[in-house]
């Protein structure tokens, strides 16, 4: 399917550019989209706060079993089935999120949600299947800078359907949302993965090359790094700006916007210089930004400068870091192995959805009235530099390859 053109509504033809942006722009609304809801939603289940914070991190530690399985099985079976199946899944428990009588059940049918995830790291599979290495990051980054308006609109849509219907309404979206994908996945999206006369044992004999590759691994610990910046954010930010600055649900969704307006920057200016720059040299410039964007957030919430604002406003720079770091190293992992895409897609996305995971537990947990913002910012300073670090590995790996 590689060299055919896509058109779309066509199920014979690989998909449409918008209907990959639309697969990963409903995975990331449904990590964010209702975030300003939390106090609301524990107050409604009778829940302590930090209970429904795990609302963010079953999400995410779910999203990475899965995506270790699901890349797998993609590079066998095709990417079509397995799109289909997951977003079957999450249609199913969205309406368990509506209807679940308790923080429990609620907290079951949210882990369930997690399967829409795997369309993030599919896309990127599909990607690849479609065109060479050096196409992959520049178009990587524009289905990306696509699904990055939504982190930077998410949370203000679910702040104002939270102050006007409730929280069950961003909740009641990501169903409505969840059918129209599915019913455009099942009409638009042709496999895109060619398939071979092999056998899953022979599939597994080729993992070894994938696995035991430091090139494949620092583009891995690079992608989870950087992430984990976003997703430590994620876990802690509504604590921050909710209990310590006392913001409204609108108010803090329009906080948040500020890491979407910058990654959707990033993802831009990486689908414009990626191919002339090299993914290495756009991977390097976006830990610059990212170590800027600390810099000024650090500066800011030691002086007191600027409240609320002082603490948000930097992560204006910090997304744009992101959006030059991701697609680049994810075409870079997707690049060493191409015939194992969606293994190298899923187990990529499970490590940067499972440490997310993690350190959004840990932003959530450590964060108290007494530490203030500290421990978050400490969280994400450090996978600043795990980041840096990786790509460093990278490239003295590529200068002993003559590469």
């Amino acid at each position: 399917m590689n060299g055919m053109t896509p058109r779309f509504l066509d199920r014979k033809t690989p998909p449409h550019l918008a209907t990959l942006i639309l697969i990963s722009g409903v995975s990331a609304l449904s990590m964010n989209v209702f975030l300003p809801s939390l106090p609301n939603m524990s107050e409604y289940f009778n829940a302590d706060y930090r209970v429904m914070q795990l609302s963010v991190s079953v999400y995410l530690g779910f999203s990475a079993l899965l995506q270790i399985l699901i890349g797998p099985l993609s590079d066998r079976f095709g990417r079509r089935n397995i799109l289909l199946g997951s977003l079957a899944i999450f249609v199913i428990a969205s309406i368990g999120t509506l209807v679940a009588p308790n923080a429990t059940t609620f907290l079951i049918f949210r882990m369930l949600q997690a399967s829409v995830a795997t369309g993030m790291a599919l896309s990127r599979a599909i990607v690849r299947d479609m065109v060479d290495e050096e196409r992959a990051a520049s178009m990587i980054a524009y289905v990306t800078l696509g699904m990055s308006i939504v982190p930077m609109i998410g949370p203000v849509i679910g702040g104002a359907l939270d102050e006007v219907f409730g929280w069950k309404a961003s909740f009641a979206l990501l169903t409505i949302l969840g059918i129209a994908v599915l019913w455009l996945v099942y009409t638009d999206l042709g496999e895109t993965m060619e398939r071979k006369p092999t056998s899953f044992r022979a599939q597994i004999a080729d993992y070894p090359e994938l696995l035991t590759s430091p090139r494949f691994w620092g583009y891995v610990l690079s992608t989870a790094f950087a992430s984990g910046v976003f997703f430590a954010y994620l876990g802690g930010a509504p604590f921050v700006g909710t209990v310590l600055y006392g913001l409204e649900p609108s108010e803090l969704g329009l906080f948040f916007s500020a890491a979407g307006l910058g990654y959707g920057l990033g993802n831009y200016l990486s689908g414009r210089f990626s191919m002339r720059a090299g993914v290495n040299r756009m991977i390097i410039y976006g830990n610059v930004m990212m170590g800027f964007g600390m810099v000024l957030q650090i500066l800011a919430v030691a002086t007191g400068i600027g409240g609320a604002v002082g603490f948000f406003s930097p992560f204006l720079v910090i997304g744009i870091g992101n959006g030059l770091i991701l697609p680049n190293s994810n075409a870079g992992m997707l690049s060493v192995r191409p015939a194992l895409a969606g293994t190298a897609a899923g187990l990529g996305g499970a490590f940067m959805i499972g440490g997310g995971a993690l350190l959004s537990a840990l932003a959530g947990a450590w964060l108290t009235e007494e530490t203030g913002a500290w421990p978050l910012i400490a969280i994400m300073t450090a996978s600043t530099l795990g980041s840096f670090l990786s790509i460093l590995l990278v490239i003295r790996r590529a200068k002993q390859l003559g590469l």
